[in-house]
């Protein structure tokens, strides 16, 4: 094999707390400026970005033994972080070893939530984005094509998917633990994205009734609340109408916190025997930190979630043994089929010797 090759490299929650998860985490405009720098790396023949709250990776595929080193450090320098620090928690993998992760990753095998299912549309808009970028060619248009094919096998083979395996689903049980239900409660939307479209959806299926939308953009708030049957509220008008809610859910793309912690001291004022649930959906994190520090305020983030999303991991665990025995069947089948492609994108072309001058 070249010094080349098929790689991913990148972080992602096993490796990085939420708070450097934080500064690692690229805009939509961040991560298109991305792109176009990766665009300039001379020896990376083809590339793709995976962006969410819990990884960054690239995928590509460089002809020189340097490229991929480059994506990092062009990485690095974009997001102002220490390219030795971001060493120490870097994945970097290799041929089938990387092929093998894109597998694990789209088919929920590698999230905080192990079997959660929004990672495999995520990923598939990822490859999509590469594609409309033009940045993909033979090799990623083949492996996450049958990458997605190997996902799918696996998810509808075993029981990976089954029971609590969603940021929503978790959401909305510890709301219940909270309150008790949740006919009676008020539920402020803040973020009017899919991830909190799907979490307003999810207490909508257990009762819950009186919802409010507040986005950035109150057209897209208008329209959220529209397919809900929910209210919409501008976004200006949180902060004084906070202590009307017992229920926050925060899902923005806003670049630093929106909800803080002397906003929520005063809400609490006017409602001190009342809990106040924030679920912190959001990457940069929505919520103030040092709000959980307040009396009857409950404060949980993704990787909170995460964790308690263990406790129902233990019937899924047992289908592990047989996702990964798919997933490697799959994954160096795959391998085999491009390896001769990333090969012979890698291998710089030979020039023919000069021929050499006759001597008398």
């Amino acid at each position: 094999m070249s010094a080349g090759g098929l790689f991913v490299i990148g972080t992602t929650h096993h490796r990085a707390p939420l708070a450097v998860r934080e500064k690692l985490s690229l805009s939509a405009e961040g991560a298109e400026a991305m792109r176009r720098e990766l665009a300039a790396i001379e020896g990376l023949r083809e590339f793709a970005l995976l962006n969410t709250c819990n990884r960054v990776e690239f995928y590509g595929v460089a002809a020189s033994p340097d490229a991929a080193q480059r994506v990092s450090a062009a990485f690095c320098a974009r997001q102002q972080f220490d390219a030795a620090e971001f060493d120490k928690i870097r994945l970097d993998l290799r041929g089938c070893d990387a092929v093998r992760h894109l597998v694990e990753v789209s088919a929920g095998l590698d999230s905080q939530m192990l079997g959660e299912t929004e990672i495999f549309g995520q990923v598939k808009d990822a490859y999509a984005a590469a594609q409309a970028g033009g940045t993909t060619g033979p090799v990623l248009n083949r492996v996450f094509q049958k990458g997605f094919q190997a996902a799918k096998h696996v998810r509808t083979q075993t029981a990976i998917t089954e029971g609590q395996v969603s940021v929503a689903n978790v959401a909305v049980d510890l709301a219940v633990t909270i309150f008790g239900g949740l006919t009676d409660t008020r539920i402020l939307l803040l973020g009017a994205g899919e991830i909190g479209e799907k979490t307003a959806k999810a207490f909508q299926s257990r009762g819950a009734a009186e919802l409010t939308v507040a986005s950035r953009r109150f057209e897209r708030a208008m329209e959220l609340a529209t397919t809900l049957g929910a209210s919409a509220m501008p976004f200006e008008q949180r902060d004084g109408r906070l202590a009307e809610f017992d229920i926050v859910v925060c899902a923005t793309s806003a670049p630093g916190v929106i909800i803080t912690h002397a906003t929520v001291r005063t809400a609490m004022n006017r409602r001190p025997s009342r809990p106040l649930f924030f679920i912190d959906q959001a990457l940069p994190r929505d919520v103030d930190a040092a709000v959980a520090d307040i009396d009857n305020v409950f404060l949980y983030n993704l990787d909170d979630l995460a964790r308690i999303a263990e406790e129902n991991r233990v019937a899924r665990e047992a289908e592990l043994a047989k996702c990964r025995a798919i997933v490697n069947e799959k994954a160096e089948a795959l391998w085999r089929q491009v390896a001769p492609q990333v090969e012979a994108l890698a291998t710089p072309p030979q020039t023919a010797p000069l021929p050499q001058e006759k001597t008398a």
